[in-house]
Parts: C-alpha cells; structure tokens; sequence
C-alpha cells in the first residue's frame, strides 16, 4: 500500500528527462531562452516605476487594434454601396459584434491618449536628450501614423457624421500650397468622396498605416534597446550612475497591470456604452452639422477661427512651426540637464502649445452647446443615431429603384464640368459643401442660376456683399466664360 502511494504522489523522473529535453531541443532551434533573457533583463536605472507603463500599454492597445480589426474585417465591404450596411449588420446581427466594434472604436481612442501620455513623460522627463534624437523622431513619426489610422478609420462606417466629417478633413488637404488639390484629389480618389474614397481609406487603414506602424514599432524598440533606458530625472543621460533594476519582475507586472485596467475600461465601455452608428450618409442633407472626434476637435476650431488672408498662416505657418519644433526638439535642446525646473523654456513652450490645444477643443464643445440653433441641430442629430441602432436590422434589397449615386454618374456636359473643376480648384466646397448644398458656414448654391443673372453672378463675385465678407468670402477675378461655367456647374446638380 505505501509503495503504491508513494509512486504515484511522486514525480516519475523519466517524465521530467523528457520534458527537459523537449525544452533543450526547442531552444535550440530558436534560441528562445537567449530571446527572453534578452528581453526581460534589460537594465533601469533608478529602478520601475509607473511611470515607463505607457509604452507597454500603447503596444497592448495597438495588437488589441489589430485583432479586433480582423475579426471585423471578415464581414466589411469596403464600397459606398456596401459600407453601412456591413457596419449594420456587424453592429445589429452579428453575435458580439456590438461588442467587438466598440473595443475597436473605443481603442482608438484609448490608443490617442497613451500616446499622448507617452509623449509628454518622455519630454518632461527629458528622455529625448543623450544620443536619443533618432529615438524621439521615430516616436513623433509613431504618434503622426496613430492619428492617421484615427483619420482613415472614421470614414469606414459611412454614415453621416463620418461621411462629413471625412468631407471637411480632406477639404483642409487641398488648402495646402502648391500640392493641396493634388493631395485632396488622392485622398479621394477624385473630386468627390465615393466608393474609391472608402477603398483608399480602408487600403490605408487595414494595410499600409499598420505595415508602418509594425516597421516603426520596431525600430524605436531597436533603438531604446540601443540607447538604453533614460531612468528618472535626476540621471545623466549619458552615463547613468544609480543601481539598475532588471525589467523583470517588477517593471514587467506593473506593465501587465496597466494592461488589464485597460481591459477593464474598455470592455466596460463596450459593453455599457456600446460604439453608435447613425443612419446611412446621404450627402444631399444641407442641414447635417459635421463634428469631428474628440482628438480632431482642436484642429477643427482652429481652421474655424481664421478666416481670408489669414489662411496661409492658418494652414502653413504656424502649423509648420509648431512641426519644426516638436520633430526637431532634440535637435535643439542640447542640453543634459533633465529636471522640467530647470528648463523653464521647453517646458513652458510645451506646456502653452498643450493648453492651447485643450482650450480650443473645449472652447469648441462650448460653442456648440451654447448656440441654440447648433445645439438643437446636433440633438436632432444624436436623436437620429439613437433611433437607427434601435431599429432592426434592415438587409440590402437587390435591384429596385436606381440610388442618389446611380442617378449622379451620368456624365456632365463640357461647360458643366469645367466648372466643377473651377469650383473644387478654388476650395468653393470648404464652406458651401460637397455638390454645393450649403453647410453652417455657408449657404446652398444649387440652381443660383435662376436668382441670378450672369451678370449679377459676375459682380457678386468681384464686389462680395459685407454679409459675405464677414464669413471670409474671397474677392474671385472670373472671366464671363467662368461665370458661365460655374453657372452651368450649379444649375445642373440636383
């Protein structure tokens, strides 16, 4: 009886031998002990802390991104036909589709804001200095490819608001100098936003931003490991002095437990507040007001608060040195010195430009909800978001009557297209909307024609009435034949 207890309470040591040598053979062959060591050793100086957890984090929530955009890659169309209605049945049919596209809309911005976080502790704590430039310049290049998946991935849905949302965000592109129609025009895909528009944004959301996203991810990892750990403050960036601590174990679990709070958040955000997704977009609505997401709402009430001769300093100058200054921080701030108290110069430019940038997106939200006609316009709107994802689902019928976009592709005449050309090259759309049904900054133009004469038209243009001044309406020197072509652009779209 004790024998047989005690073989079978203990361990057989032919199971361990196998065991051993299965582990040996496997490391062998992919010198995965050398790998781990490799990375779980890695020296800090100073010791953890909570504060280095967001560059883990912002790795957790870029691979959360990617799964979960594959699983809704599996039932998405990318088309205008399509779109919506995928997005739909994600959203309405599928089992934790609700679900699951939350995680992913709610990660994107999560993904913002750790790298936001990323950002300003690694220049606050000076972490850029100490043969660091090529760090921090992949670092701003990771944070520029994270807004741009934001930026591709709103349009997707094509609803509403994404729809117009998308159709100011790539107006803001053609009014870049010398290039602007040019960009617009790729980012399109054309003149308008349509199915080549989506495809394009899908391309670059699903494929070619993550591809890069992959090579820069490893080339900043390439070269932190290179340049090492910066540690707190008070430690040289060149030569650290105080006693290092092994990324493992420490560092590690707090790294692990600042990714599962972010599980946490997410999945109780996904499934509290599921993602919302409106009606269908239907670019004919002259009432719709479009808002960006939060992350976009500083730079849309910047481009609102300057208006004429002021653009190019809107879209070129200060933009451009507000670039200059944060690719080229380590460039320009030579110094070792770490402690934010001792440069009061860097600290307090940084400090202004993310004030300045809060304060617009607030100031924005302000305006909306202390305007009553915006106020009650963008209610209606929610109320509108709120009544789709409540209906059924509703299948995409085969045949049936032609669509607004159907009925749109018949080819215009010469003079019409002309002037369609003059009125997307001269930025007309930016305030009067896409196919010229007005918006909020600017009224509908569709049949002017039949208000006004050539005449009238061509005065109007050259001499702006003092109500058209004060919205920022530029004086245009048109000849009769590109009156007539605008004319003829206007009266023929419906």
């Amino acid at each position: 009886m004790s024998t047989q207890s005690t073989s079978g309470d203990s361990p057989q040591p032919g199971r361990k031998t196998q065991h051993s040598r299965l582990l040996r053979w496997f490391d062998r062959r992919t010198g995965l002990n050398k790998l781990l060591h490799e990375a779980l050793d890695e020296p800090i100086p100073g010791g953890a802390r909570y504060a280095y957890i967001f560059g883990s984090g912002l790795l957790f929530i870029f691979i959360s991104q990617v799964i979960t955009g594959i699983f809704l890659a599996l039932y998405y169309v990318p088309s205008a036909d399509h779109a919506h209605v995928t997005v739909a049945y994600i959203t309405k049919v599928v089992a934790a589709g609700s679900f699951l596209r939350s995680l992913h809309v709610y990660g994107a911005s999560a993904m913002v804001i750790i790298v936001l976080l990323h950002l300003s502790q690694t220049f606050l704590y000076g972490s850029y200095k100490g043969r660091r430039e090529l760090l921090w310049v992949s670092g701003t290049i990771l944070f520029t490819l994270v807004m741009g998946m934001a930026f591709t991935g709103y349009l997707l849905p094509w609803d509403q608001k994404s729809y117009f949302a998308t159709a100011v965000g790539t107006s803001v592109a053609s009014e870049a100098p010398f290039v602007g129609g040019f960009l617009e025009r790729l980012l399109r895909g054309g003149t308008q936003i349509g199915t080549l528009t989506v495809s394009r944004f899908y391309a670059l959301h699903v494929f070619y931003i993550p591809a890069l996203i992959f090579l820069l991810v490893a080339i900043h990892i390439y070269l932190f490991r290179k340049a090492g750990a910066a540690g707190p403050v008070s430690e040289s960036p060149v030569k650290p002095k105080q006693q290092t601590e092994s990324f493992y174990p420490r560092q590690l679990v707090m790294d692990l437990g600042f990714a599962l709070l972010l599980i946490v958040a997410l999945g109780f955000a996904a499934y509290f507040v599921p993602a919302a997704l409106g009606p269908l977009a239907n670019p004919a609505d002259t009432h719709f007001l479009p808002r960006p997401e939060w992350y976009y709402r500083s730079l849309f009430e910047w481009l609102k608060i300057w208006h004429g001769q002021a653009e190019f300093l809107r879209i070129v100058v200060i933009p451009a040195i507000i670039v200059f200054l944060f690719i080229g921080l380590p460039f320009i701030d030579r110094r070792l010195e770490r402690r934010p108290r001792r440069r009061p110069v860097a600290v307090g430019t940084f400090s202004v430009i993310f004030l300045a940038l809060i304060t617009l997106g607030a100031y924005s939200y302000y305006q909306d909800s202390h305007n009553k006609d915006v106020a009650m316009q963008l209610a209606q709107q929610h109320r509108m978001e709120v009544q789709f994802m409540n209906e059924p689902f509703k299948p995409q019928m085969a045949g049936g009557a032609p669509t607004q976009a159907a009925e749109a592709s018949a080819p215009p005449s010469p003079i019409e297209a002309e002037g369609g050309k003059m009125f997307q090259s001269h930025g007309c759309y930016a305030c009067h909307g896409e196919g010229a049904v007005g918006t909020s900054f600017a009224p509908r133009l569709i049949g002017i024609g039949q208000t006004f004469s050539e005449e009238q038209l061509d005065n109007l243009f050259k001499h702006p009435l003092p109500k058209m001044d004060a919205g920022g309406m530029p004086h245009f020197q048109f000849s009769p034949e590109d009156v007539k072509a605008l004319r003829a652009y206007l009266d023929g779209l419906k």
